[in-house]
């Protein structure tokens, strides 16, 4: 199906909320580099959305190269180095 242009008064998808609120705190350095962002259960609670909502923003954030995820660990802002790959020894 082709791409419909975005109406603007169209429902807005709720993992949107999240991943929007998420990418504006991110920009806005409430959540620095290495920082952890709230878990899915946080999230849950804060946006009242299903867990798959919640891990669903994470992954498009996750995408487009803002956090990065460790197992049982929890999911971290990525800083400017490792978004461009500087900083790594490719070794």
């Amino acid at each position: 199906m082709p791409d419909q242009p975005q109406n603007p008064h169209a429902p807005h998808a709720p993992y949107m909320t999240v991943l929007d609120a998420l990418t504006a705190e991110i920009r806005a350095g409430k959540f620095k580099p290495g920082e952890k962002i709230p878990s899915d259960a946080e999230l849950v609670q804060r946006f009242g959305v299903a867990r798959m909502t919640a891990r669903r923003a994470v992954g498009v954030l996750r995408e487009r190269g803002l956090v990065r995820t460790e197992w049982g660990r929890g999911t971290f802002v990525i800083g400017p180095a490792e978004q461009t790959g500087e900083g790594e020894s490719g070794e």
